[in-house]
């Protein structure tokens, strides 16, 4: 087994893990997140060639994710016009993903937006990467 390999996992994999840090910004392309036993994780797109996937929006602070355990982590995502947005959507194709993360410091949602002309994935991966 190649050892660089990246291991596709689920959001729901930080369950009871403390987090060291979580870095990433409104605008960024991905999100890593490092817990207490060493581990480092990241949510991010595999760019191909006709999309755009990013992070549009984080709803609390991701330092209240950092100290204690994550006790919610979830994963949504749906394909509707997100009511009350001001994103003006010319794609053909596009995904709005949420990602619910809590601790009893607080709870974080970080939403995904990808779009394309609808032969390429919109879609956020989850994977260690050590």
């Amino acid at each position: 087994m190649n050892k660089t390999k990246q291991n596709k996992m689920n959001i729901n994999t930080l369950l009871g893990k403390t987090l060291v840090s979580c870095t990433g910004k409104v605008g960024d392309d991905k999100i890593i997140f490092t817990t207490t036993d060493g581990k480092i994780y990241k949510l991010f797109h595999d760019q191909e060639c006709c999309e755009d996937v990013y992070v549009e929006d984080i709803c609390g602070e991701l330092s209240d994710l950092v100290g204690s355990p994550i006790i919610q982590a979830e994963e949504n995502s749906n394909n509707d016009f997100l009511p009350g947005s001001d994103k003006e959507i010319y794609a053909e194709s596009f995904t709005w993903t949420f990602y619910r993360l809590t601790t009893v410091k607080g709870h974080v949602v970080i939403r995904w937006f990808g779009e394309s002309n609808g032969s390429y994935s919109e879609k956020v991966n989850f994977d260690k990467i050590n």
